[in-house]
């Protein structure tokens, strides 16, 4: 979203990096923000249709989406994507409209901010079974153990540089470590 200073965004050959949004969704890349948008006036059947890139959507496949996210379909179909929904809501509703899209790249900041541990448990396998098709590379910014333990790859960025780059089993011990490491836990009596 931001254009970079330098450097170049490759997706599959191509270099994406002066494209807009609009381009790069119709090349299969979508993005899940943090803090996703609402929109008044729109119910969550018609944003779901609108991602799908259709004007109507089967009401089974509109809640297949919904399901994977951990809502249950029929509660919010006909809701409307406004301040009346908390914030995991919106979230949950927001990357189910990014599975509607079928892409070949999904990008998602913290897909688990605002989200409740039940819907998270279910986030979570819907991740794994999308990572079980292969069918979509998957970048997702996390700071939940659960989450980057999913990973193929893992990059530690550190005030805007790589700072290790691995494999899970390389990475993710080191991850553990450093957060933990550094805090000594004391059993029993407190010290002075």
């Amino acid at each position: 979203l931001v254009t970079p200073t330098s450097g170049s965004i490759l997706w599959n050959g191509e270099d994406v990096t002066a494209l807009s949004i609009t381009e790069r969704a119709r090349r299969g890349i979508s993005y899940g923000f943090q803090q996703p948008p609402r929109f008044k006036g729109i119910r969550v059947k018609d944003l779901l249709a609108i991602a799908a890139g259709r004007k109507f959507l089967p009401k089974g496949e509109a809640c297949s989406y919904l399901t994977q996210v951990g809502l249950c379909a029929n509660d919010y179909l006909d809701r409307e994507v406004d301040t009346s929904l908390s914030g995991g809501e919106v979230k949950r509703i927001e990357i189910a409209t990014i599975l509607a899209r079928h892409p070949q790249l999904m990008i998602l900041d913290e897909p688990e901010a605002g989200i409740d541990l039940w819907s998270f448990a279910r986030l979570t396998e819907t991740f794994e079974e999308i990572h079980a098709r292969q069918d979509c590379t998957m970048i997702i910014i996390s700071h939940q153990e659960r989450i980057i333990s999913l990973a193929d790859e893992i990059l530690v960025i550190d005030k805007g540089v790589i700072a290790r780059r691995g494999t899970r089993d390389e990475v993710f011990s080191d991850i553990v470590h450093s957060t933990t490491g550094g805090c000594p836990v004391i059993y029993g009596e407190a010290k002075k």
